[in-house]
């Protein structure tokens, strides 16, 4: 029954929530930041806004899979879920989401508690939390919308992580993240539509055409403004070399790209990042070369 649950709480898809640690990764390393940054305290403060993410945003989807009952049980994929396969209830899965959710804000409400001056953390939660009523509700059925929403959910994700620690991240990091994230979705949209068109009502309004488009364009828009981030933020002004993991990032979404046309992936985000070894080459590479970037600028000042 276990296994049931955290299938139901897509567990998996946890992975998203990993843009919460954005701005506590970038400000380490920021000597304007490090103060904040610095310490197992401000790390565990950035690990918890990000598990109270998860929970939240585990509550929503049993909430979804409750809503679109009856249309999950027609997906070739997704009437295996366990609400749609009737393995959890429908009821229990609603007590569940109510449970996750409580247990979701509570730390972001102690944080707001012990530093008042944190309260865009909790406010932020909240915003993702109403965002996420409205798309359950009527968003997700709009074409290209639902889409935008999603990506926005991904920049909430990176200002809590940054307003828990008040730390500052910069705004072409933020963007990044927004066309990143778009690109994700709409890759997405596009193996639905391909595969499964008639499982998802917005689907009817979406072009082939049109999403090719966006994602080739979000695709060189994230590579785009990851470079400007590395040569016009202040982090990139303290280490010039940076600049050089740019490679990396437009290695792996080109690598991504070629997964969705050649490949017809995109549907399972999530799964691809943790299963293709090319992409975790790619994650490797950045990781590497953005430490050897700190450590050279270190070395040589």
């Amino acid at each position: 029954m276990v296994s049931v649950w955290l299938k139901a709480l897509r567990v998996n898809q946890w992975t998203k929530n990993a843009a919460v640690m954005l701005a506590w990764f970038f400000s380490v390393a920021d000597a304007s930041q490090k103060e904040l940054a610095r310490g197992f305290g401000s790390f565990m403060m950035a690990v918890g806004m990000t598990a109270a993410f998860c929970l939240v945003s585990s509550a929503f989807y049993l909430l979804n899979d409750v809503s679109d009952y009856d249309a999950d049980r027609l997906h070739p994929q997704k009437r295996l879920r366990p609400v749609a396969a009737d393995l959890i209830s429908k009821i229990a899965a609603v007590k569940a989401a109510l449970v996750l959710f409580a247990c979701g804000v509570m730390f972001p409400s102690c944080v707001v508690m012990v530093y008042p001056g944190r309260t865009i953390a909790f406010g932020t939660i909240m915003l993702y939390s109403v965002m996420q009523c409205f798309y359950s509700g009527f968003l997700k059925h709009i074409p290209y919308v639902d889409v935008f929403v999603i990506a926005f959910g991904f920049v909430l994700r990176a200002v809590a992580g940054a307003a828990v620690i008040d730390a500052y991240i910069s705004r072409w990091l933020l963007v990044c993240a927004f066309t990143l994230s778009l690109f994700l979705a709409f890759s997405k949209r596009h193996h639905e539509l391909i595969y499964h068109a008639d499982t998802r009502k917005a689907l009817a309004g979406y072009r082939k055409g049109i999403l090719n488009l966006l994602i080739c364009m979000t695709a060189v828009l994230s590579v785009v403004e990851y470079v400007c981030y590395t040569l016009r933020s202040a982090m990139g002004h303290r280490f010039p070399l940076l600049v050089w993991s740019s490679l990396f990032v437009a290695f792996g979404i080109g690598r991504y790209l070629l997964l969705v046309y050649r490949e017809g992936g995109g549907d399972r985000p999530e799964r691809v990042l943790l299963t293709d070894r090319i992409l975790w080459f790619a994650l490797m590479g950045y990781a590497a070369s953005a430490v050897l970037a700190v450590a050279w600028s270190r070395i040589a000042g």
